[in-house]
């Protein structure tokens, strides 16, 4: 049965990927996007995580469109890496206000038809980073460390109404970022995973998908880190 998924930050990357893995089932998809405009036949809203009122007239788009969210996967974020004593109030805050405070936002707005509906998926996008801590990436981090707190939460709160909310950790991943390093960046980050390589965004969003399915029905409050084994034991 075709159901409505909205992805924040779907023009790209993993959430692109997931846009397209979600099509492939037969899913009516959504994307909202920022400063990337996205290419492909989904319908996009432009949408700031960052504002209450961007994120209230894209979920309007969206229900007037096709229906109420029945899946969201709260994806959109971003990184201003430095190390502590060169990151300024501004640079923390930003992040945490994107990648933690947006998803608090998106999250907010979907529940409300959710509730209604009593059924509900819901997957935030966080990071092994969150799990490990990385120098220089201590707003990112935060950020994605206070996503799995914000999971569980509502995991707790919502699941009497069948809406289970978890948390995906991916580690590298082949994306633009990693695209961007040198070759001794990427080597000395694939060099620290078991598996030797990184993630394809294809990858990401299986997992994706296999939480918003019928068989994850009973999974709900967890983190399922697809990171080719670097944060083990975390």
């Amino acid at each position: 049965m075709s159901r409505v998924v909205l992805i924040t930050g779907g023009a790209k990357g993993i959430g692109l990927a997931c846009a397209k893995h979600f099509a492939s089932l037969g899913d009516q998809v959504a994307i909202t996007y920022n400063s990337t405009k996205p290419t492909g036949d989904f319908f996009a809203v432009k949408c700031n995580v960052t504002s209450q009122t961007e994120v209230d007239a894209a979920f309007t788009a969206v229900e007037e469109k096709f229906g109420p969210v029945q899946v969201l996967v709260a994806n959109a974020g971003i990184t201003k890496d430095l190390l502590l004593l060169r990151m300024s109030e501004n640079d923390f805050t930003s992040v945490i206000d994107a990648n933690l405070n947006g998803a608090y936002r998106v999250c907010k707005r979907a529940t409300q038809g959710m509730l209604r509906a009593r059924s509900g998926r819901i997957i935030l996008m966080s990071s092994v980073v969150g799990l490990l801590g990385s120098a220089g990436q201590a707003n990112y981090a935060a950020s994605k460390a206070g996503l799995i707190g914000l999971a569980r939460s509502l995991a707790r709160e919502l699941g009497s109404r069948s809406i289970t909310v978890n948390v995906v950790a991916p580690g590298p991943v082949d994306t633009d970022m990693i695209a961007a390093l040198t070759d001794e960046q990427r080597a000395k980050m694939i060099d620290a995973v078991p598996l030797a390589r990184t993630a394809t965004t294809q990858e990401i969003a299986g997992v994706v998908g296999f939480l918003a399915s019928q068989d994850a029905a009973y999974i709900t409050g967890a983190v399922i880190p697809v990171d080719g084994g670097l944060g083990m034991g975390h």
